[in-house]
């Protein structure tokens, strides 16, 4: 038996075999031939393309219809050898048996079994009911190795068939395993004794045959990384403009550059839009990417890509050359980890019963003052030992900022990926370690009761770190918006880009049991195709109605993290979503500053009815007063130069820090306000992470100046009277729920206004600073009750914005009750608030007369007269 030998060439990015190792595989014929027989092999020219054929695997017809496109070329020409052919296996011996069916163009059929033994990997062909000339002698078989347009596997086989029938002609070929995986393409000649150089056989579509050996094509199916129970891995990407794709695997973890990539046949390795391709388990390699072919001015063909569907990231490969076409980010070969979910439960807690509290999960436990180990602070296992932190301030929900991997130099707010947590928030940095720690993180929390939300962005990505590159035109907007490519703004309602979407919402709360979901920049998505306005946006009904995320809280928030403008807009719904109250923060800056009119404050004390009375209710309104962009709360009362007028903010007499004690009380009166009007509203308070120990960023609206949480804050005089303050509101919320925690808009017999003096508020007076609502307790509730204790008085609400003191005259308290204040934001610290309450004595004919401070808030309850 004779054998070809040739030298390896392997291109820089290909696996390295050896600058001249001898690469030898067999050359088997049908099992009828009984003599050996010389065949001298016809050099090939230099250059010459193989092209994929038309293939059906299995025998099944094709269900698409492709352009041919160009992949294999010889680069260089074999020696003369003799062979010799003799039967080594039988197809039905072959393991993992792959069938491949063409039509040639002359007719007739070429059948390619492609398996493996225990060593080798046979291909062979079957050629039946070719229509041949009178003249032709012999069918010649002429082909070659390759793996991508870099990768070309220099082995020329040209060998003779051997005769089964009149009608039928065989050949086998043995690959040894180091030679795969590659795609073997091939054409027919039919040569005569005139013509030794003979004419070309094709498919149907005139282009070569070709087959996969050491790996199939694969299945469509999901999209992403995913491991059938053979152990083989299924790739399987969307892109409908690239030419070809290239499969680049990694073998070292350090490594720039791939050890193997493979070129996915368009025809092989196509269905529709999907590229796919399946190879067994059994390589080292240990990440991978995609380099994609196209357009010149759409594709970079030597830019890496990371998969948008992979579950698992390998740390960015460090740039040195700061070279844009160098990789950033590659999927990891790994299954995702088990986790132990065992006894986790989703707390569903109702919409109404929300105290969310909103943070960063680096910036909460990295600072030294957390006290955490270093392995732990700044990672989801930090926020887990701050668990009874977010209990003693009576928060139920944690709203992340983004976790997804995203653009360290920018921000959480521009992201790489959807798909898997950063691994800069698990110890060590690792992606197997974030994944389990946030999933950790999530289970302590539902443990306490608390639920965990995610502030997603699928209206843009950062630059260069994501779906750029892959298929632009699919995935970004490209008309019709404004300064688009600055924007990397995607294309949300594409299907393929909704159905990502969809795919990454399901993952979070099938695979990390998350409970909700904030969308940041939420107006973009309302656009279509060309930027335009969609009354009735696919993505976002679609997002309404899934039924995997029939239980998720879904937020809509209309900041933009490229211009921090909040944006005005009505926001479809389906009576399923809720919005970030935007409102709410402008209108109560305005009021607490001196500026805003009592019509706009009394509407977002009882929960923005001009927002949500379109069938939902104050249950859907999520309110803020600060945010993790602009000023931070101690901030809003220290600030108000001319670069912060659109912060509405107001310095209380003096700009910056300040030792003056008139305008620190001031200020703390101030804080005092925006924490109580925040949680004596209706709808869900949201709080920021810091404002409750007074983190400042020094009046910097940058997101960048924000500091780390400083834990040694929160045993300062004003860390513990606001944190005490706030756990105060949280736990009065729960107990007065009746009032304070509705899903529906109280009726208007629960609900009473008044001027200081008991006359009507002064609507129509923009002088006028100060409103009192009285919240009347439901008398049919509270008649179920048939113990005394249990009744449920009415509570008294009094706002003063005004820079002068104002006496009010408490209304009559129902009958057997008194007037007892909880609450006076005036009062030095302890007695500004009270969980028992103070009782108010009655004076002036029956009545109970009370001063207010200037720019300050009381609260009052009906209790029982001696209680």
């Amino acid at each position: 038996m004779a054998t070809f030998c040739s030298f390896l060439t392997i291109g820089p990015h290909g696996l390295n075999l050896g600058a001249t190792e001898s690469s030898k595989f067999s050359v088997v014929a049908g099992y009828l031939c009984k003599s050996k027989m010389g065949q001298s092999l016809q050099r090939i020219d230099v250059g010459r393309k193989l092209l994929p054929g038309d293939i059906v695997q299995n025998a099944t017809p094709p269900p698409w219809s492709l352009d041919l496109r160009c992949f294999a070329t010889s680069r260089v020409s074999v020696e003369q050898t003799d062979q010799s052919f003799t039967k080594t296996s039988q197809v039905d011996e072959l393991k993992k048996l792959s069938t491949f069916l063409f039509s040639t163009d002359i007719g007739g059929q070429v059948k390619v079994f492609v398996g493996t033994t225990s060593a080798k990997y046979v291909v062979d062909i079957e050629v039946s009911s070719l229509q041949l000339s009178s003249d032709d002698r012999q069918l010649v078989l002429s082909g070659g190795l390759y793996r991508s347009d870099r990768d070309i596997k220099n082995m020329i086989i040209e060998t003779p068939f051997i005769t089964r029938s009149s009608s039928e002609l065989e050949l086998e070929l043995e690959f040894e395993a180091k030679e795969v995986p590659c795609y073997f393409s091939f054409l027919l000649k039919a040569s005569s004794g005139a013509n030794s150089s003979g004419s070309e056989i094709r498919s149907q579509r005139k282009s070569s045959f070709c087959v996969p050996i050491g790996f199939d094509q694969g299945y469509p199916a999901p999209l992403g990384l995913s491991f059938s129970a053979d152990g083989s891995m299924n790739f399987a990407v969307y892109s409908r403009n690239a030419d070809s794709l290239v499969l680049c695997l990694y073998d070292d973890k350090a490594s720039e550059k791939p050890a193997l990539e493979l070129d996915l046949d368009p025809v092989v390795n196509r269905t529709g839009d999907i590229w796919h391709v399946s190879i067994e388990s059994a390589w080292t390699f240990v990440s991978y990417g995609y380099r994609c072919k196209g357009n010149k001015d759409t594709f970079h063909a030597e830019r890496v890509l990371l998969d948008p569907y992979a579950k698992i990231i390998r740390s960015s490969t460090p740039n040195h050359h700061e070279s844009s076409l160098l990789l950033k980010h590659l999927g990891r070969l790994l299954k995702e980890p088990a986790f132990d979910w065992s006894g986790d439960v989703f707390p569903n807690i109702a919409l109404e019963k929300l105290v969310v509290y909103r943070l960063n999960v680096m910036q909460f436990t990295e600072d030294k003052s957390s006290k955490l180990p270093a392995d732990v602070g700044g990672t989801f296992s930090g926020v887990t030992e701050k668990i009874q932190h977010l209990k003693d301030l009576g928060i139920n929900a944690v709203l992340l900022e983004p976790i997804c991997t995203f653009d360290e130099q920018k921000g959480p707010y521009f992201p790489c990926h959807f798909f898997s947590p950063t691994n800069l928030y698990g110890p060590s940095n690792g992606s197997i370690s974030a994944i389990n720690s946030m999933k950790g993180m999530v289970k302590n929390l539902h443990a306490n009761g608390i639920e965990v939300f995610l502030e997603v962005v699928f209206t843009h990505t950062a630059v260069g770190g994501a779906l750029q590159g892959l298929d632009d035109l699919s995935y970004y907007h490209k008309n019709g918006i404004e300064d688009s490519e600055a924007r990397n703004a995607l294309n949300c309602n594409h299907p393929v880009v909704q159905q990502l979407i969809l795919d990454s919402l399901r993952h979070w709360v099938t695979e990390f049991h998350i409970d909700g979901f904030c969308f940041i920049n939420a107006t973009c998505l309302l656009r279509g195709f060309h930027g335009e306005h969609l009354s009735r946006p696919p993505l976002v009904e679609a997002i309404a109605f899934d039924p995997v995320l029939s239980m998720a809280k879904i937020i809509a928030d209309c900041w933009d993290p490229y211009d921090m403008i909040q944006k005005k807009m009505h926001f479809p719904h389906w009576k399923k979503w809720a919005e970030m109250n935007t409102k709410f923060c402008t209108d109560i800056r305005n009021f607490l500053r001196g500026e805003g009119a009592l019509s706009s404050l009394a509407t977002r004390l009882c929960g923005s009815g001009d927002i949500f009375s379109d069938g939902r209710g104050p249950a859907f309104s999520f309110n803020f007063v600060a945010k993790n962009f602009g000023l931070p709360l101690v901030d809003l009362v220290s600030f108000s130069n001319a670069e912060l007028a659109s912060e509405i903010s107001w310095n209380c007499g003096e700009e910056g820090p300040t030792s003056k004690t008139a305008v620190l009380e001031r200020r703390l009166k101030q804080i005092r306000n925006f924490v109580f009007i925040l949680y004596i509203s209706q709808g869900i308070p949201v709080l920021n992470m810091g404002d409750e120990c007074g983190q400042s960023s020094g009046g910097s609206l940058s997101y960048g100046s924000r500091k780390h949480l400083d834990w040694n804050a929160m045993t300062t005089g004003f860390g513990i009277q606001t944190t005490k303050f706030i756990s105060f509101l949280s736990s009065l919320r729960k107990r007065r729920s009746d009032l304070l925690q509705k899903r529906n808009f109280l009726k208007e017999e629960n609900i009473e206004w008044r001027g200081s003096n008991q006359s009507p508020p002064g609507w129509e007076d923009p002088s006028c600073k100060f409103l009192a609502m009285t919240l009347k307790a439901d008398e049919a509730e509270d008649q179920l009750n048939s113990e005394a204790s249990d009744l449920k008085g009415d509570l008294y609400i009094a706002i003063n914005g005004a820079d002068k003191a104002e006496t009010i005259i408490l209304p009559p308290p129902p009958e057997g009750m008194t007037w007892c204040r909880l609450v006076d934001t005036a009062l030095p610290y302890p007695g500004f608030f009270s969980v028992d309450g103070k009782p108010v004595r009655e004076q002036l004919m029956g009545l109970v007369a009370y001063e207010m401070k200037s720019r300050s808030c009381t609260l009052f309850e009906a209790c029982n007269d001696g209680s």
